[in-house]
């Protein structure tokens, strides 16, 4: 009897074992005929995320839902926000005969996610995946994925904004309520025209981001992108955010990952993030709190203390006024001749909270609204001599009332007199003053100019725009003519910021495309370095220099205007990894050699001997044939013929680019160009930015990797992955051993800029070997020249920043 009892159990026990396994078919996956009920859920395969059916709370719907499995954030995706199932229907997703995902219910209709087709040998499977991104596929081709359908939430990977080819657009669309997975009032999208995140209320535009710009981070000079107007106390850095956008031929979109430091556990790698647009416009972080908040905004101000930069402006009713804001209390009314105070109430089941807002914002009379108590609609209190009371304890129903700072009504007569009059007085004095100092200022503005116009050294004259002085090109334009043809200095025009200020760019009446430089007044560039670019630029006539065109002063305002350069700069290419491709190896060997034949130039065959000190990939131009033109003689000195070397205790120039003994010491000469030049090449050569290196061990930078690879005899991996197809090898080696030549540790084993082309040329000539680069190790020189820097320098004596094309 025993022997029968036990086989009948273990007949059970499979018969449970085979339901099971036709249910789901894997913790993460379902498959064609599985089941995947309310009392189930699939867990991707770092339990990160989980996909079920989710019942939000007060409320008996039911709905597909990914969240994360760790905390209780709520839904970050739902699959039938707008067809919820009562949750006693027995919701199941599965996967039909027929190829459709598919939500099915007991007595009720079926609601389909995705259909396949009725191809009878397609097999497929639907995954959920570490990302949160739920995926349909048949033979390892992705059909159907949860990320393509966004609901409120941004999950690092997923996109923002449209795909061209498909017409797809990624758009973010708040709850209707906070039980309310409903399509709500909000909407956040990406415009790609302005880089800019958009909130939308209704389909009009409530708040923008402004516009997303590289942001420097003080440890190490990291760039990260930071949003204009996000607030001053969300930063990115220590967010982990990396924040970036994509623009090609088939997309254009938004998107964001977590930098993951690699020091961490396996459990803090499980980073949760999420951008939600929540269903009063708010934008935060899933995990990380409040991110901005568009709520505050109320379109009659764009700046304060309480309202977020990027609120947009709409027209206001006249009873409003910029002190009014509603506020979320507990309290009420007080009792209007021994009755509550009266209330109305709308029922229209269609108004969000955001909706009850903006209707008693618009009614003159309302003064406190309340939504979402159990009820659809909207409850409005008016009355404008209806006195509040605050609840002591909390205990009274909380409302949105009315806040409107008093005024100053009970000001006497005769104290407003006293202000009008001592206003006059006041008023009276500053302009006296400001046409006193107009007048010096503007006696100043004209020695400045006459001082520039008769530049030691600049004897041929200049051109007056409107016709004038003599035969030389350099032309000095109106002020008009600069702020027409940048269309008044439009952001649509600005091509990138530099150390010394942004660049625009214009066209002039005759047709000419142009680059205008204008010279911020904080930059620490005055008229010495305005002079020496004038100077230095409109002598200097060579295919690998730009070209100036003219110069333009208006009151404290300097600009000087080149020749525009379709391509931009060097670094926009070669640190771009969209746009690197079209440097072949041909094209980088081209402008190798061009800068070089450029720095000849300035330091041998040009009438003055010239060093720039400021050479780096922003500052070499590529025109319409990718020719290198070295550009921002800001900062360049003239020696004399029979001097080599100068020393300044005024350090200027960029980190990574500058020879040890001027960052140490203040010495310079011609070999600081060539140890500029030698880190460009090995940028040229590798694709990779001088500091890119931010590991703890490891190499500190560039020229230490490359130094590295060299005395391992394996100089060739330094080359860029995308050269593999057009490299000449050996030519590409010479460069990396030249490039080497050029960063020695000493000035006086580098070659001069001569030297380098005659190497360049001629690949049969031997070379020396290279001897121990500079800036190799963590300590000494570079913790010198960091030291003796923040001594020594103010910020507006060292170059930071990068400039894109001109």
């Amino acid at each position: 009897m025993q022997p029968e009892k036990s086989s009948r159990t273990t007949l059970v026990l499979l018969i449970f074992l085979h339901f099971l396994a036709c249910q789901v078919s894997s913790l993460d996956t379902i498959k064609q005929g599985d089941n995947l009920n309310s009392s189930s859920q699939l867990v991707s395969a770092k339990r990160i995320f989980t996909l079920g059916f989710h019942t939000p709370r007060n409320t008996n719907n039911s709905y597909l839902a990914i969240w994360y499995t760790a905390g209780s954030y709520g839904p970050v995706w739902i699959g039938n926000r707008e067809k919820p199932i009562s949750k006693n229907m027995n919701p199941v997703l599965t996967i039909s005969n027929k190829g459709q995902l598919i939500i099915t219910q007991s007595g009720g209709e079926s609601f389909e996610l995705f259909a396949a087709g009725s191809n009878k040998n397609q097999s497929l499977s639907a995954i959920l995946l570490d990302t949160g991104n739920f995926v349909v596929s048949s033979n390892g081709e992705i059909l159907w994925q949860s990320f393509d359908h966004p609901t409120d939430t941004l999950l690092p990977g997923m996109k923002l904004g449209v795909n061209h080819r498909t017409g797809r657009n990624w758009t973010l669309l708040s709850w209707f309520g906070e039980s309310n997975p409903a399509p709500g009032a909000f909407t956040l999208e990406w415009d790609p025209s302005v880089r800019n995140l958009i909130v939308k209320r209704r389909g009009m535009i409530y708040w923008t981001s402004g516009e997303l710009k590289d942001h420097y981070i003080e440890l190490g000079n990291l760039r990260v992108k930071q949003f204009e107007n996000f607030p001053s106390e969300v930063d990115i850095f220590n967010l982990n955010y990396n924040l970036s956008n994509v623009t090609s031929a088939n997309e254009e979109y938004f998107t964001y990952s977590l930098i993951i430091d690699r020091t961490w556990t396996p459990e803090e790698r499980k980073v949760i993030s999420g951008w939600k647009i929540n269903y009063d416009g708010d934008i935060y972080d899933t995990n990380r709190g409040t991110i901005d908040r568009p709520s505050l905004c109320y379109g009659y101000k764009t700046e304060g203390s309480s309202v977020p930069k990027g609120c947009a402006l709409w027209a206001q009713p006249e009873c409003r006024n910029n002190r009014e804001t509603f506020v979320l209390r507990s309290g009420d009314f007080r009792p209007v001749n021994g009755r509550p105070a009266p209330s109305v109430y709308d029922n229209d089941s269609s108004l969000s909270l955001s909706d009850c807002r903006e209707k008693c914002w618009k009614d003159c009379e309302c003064v406190a609204y309340i939504n979402g108590q159990g009820t659809d609609g909207c409850v409005y209190w008016k009355g404008k001599n209806l006195e509040f009371y605050q609840s002591p304890d909390g205990s009274l129903l909380r409302k949105y009332f009315l806040d409107s700072p008093s005024s100053s009504k009970g000001m006497k007569k005769h104290v407003m007199i006293i202000l009008v009059v001592v206003s006059v007085i006041v008023v009276l004095i500053l302009g006296i003053g400001l046409f006193v100092m107009r007048k010096v200022k503007q006696g100043k503005r004209e020695e400045e100019l006459k001082e520039l116009l008769t530049l030691e050294g600049y004897t041929e004259g200049y051109e007056l725009e409107n016709g004038g002085a003599k035969s030389h090109d350099l032309r000095l334009f109106t002020y008009a003519s600069i702020q027409s043809a940048t269309s008044d200095f439009s952001s649509d025009y600005k091509l990138g910021q530099g150390g010394f200020g942004p660049v625009y760019k214009g066209k002039t009446p005759e047709g000419q495309d142009i680059a205008v430089k204008v010279l911020s007044r904080q930059s620490g560039q005055g008229l010495l370095e305005f002079k020496t670019e004038l100077i230095l630029i409109s002598k200097l006539q060579h295919v690998n220099l730009v070209k100036l065109l003219g110069f333009c002063i208006h009151g404290d305002d300097k600009m000087i205007i080149y020749n525009y350069m379709r391509n931009k700069s060097l670094d926009f290419f070669l640190f771009n990894p969209s746009e690197r491709e079209q440097l072949d190896w041909n094209k980088r060997f081209n402008i190798i050699e061009g800068i070089a034949q450029g720095l000849l130039y300035l330091h041998k065959h040009s009438r003055l001997k010239i060093i720039h000190r400021d050479l780096k990939p922003s500052n070499i131009l590529l025109d319409e044939n990718m020719t290198p033109k070295i550009s921002d003689f800001g900062l360049a000195r003239i020696f004399k013929q029979n001097i080599d070397e100068a020393n300044t205790n005024r350090r200027v120039g960029t980190y990574g680019y500058m020879a040890p003994e001027y960052a140490m010491q203040g010495i310079f000469s011609v070999k600081s160009d060539v140890y500029s030049f030698g880190v460009l090449v090995l940028e040229i050569v590798s694709g990779r930015k001088n500091n890119c290196f931010r590991q703890i061990e490891g190499p500190l930078n560039l020229i230490e990797y490359a130094w590295e690879l060299w005395r391992k005899d394996s100089a060739l991996e330094l080359m860029d992955p995308t050269l593999r197809d057009s490299c000449d090898i050996n030519q590409l080696q010479r460069c990396i051993h030249i490039g080497l030549l050029c960063v020695e540790n000493q000035a006086v084993d580098r070659p001069t800029i001569e030297d380098v082309i005659f190497m360049l040329k001629n690949e049969t000539a031997s070379l020396p070997m290279p001897k121990n680069p500079a800036f190799i190790t963590r300590n000494s020189v570079f913790q010198e020249v960091e030291k003796s820097t923040k001594e020594k320098l103010s910020a507006n004596e060292l170059t930071l920043s990068e400039m894109g094309g001109r």
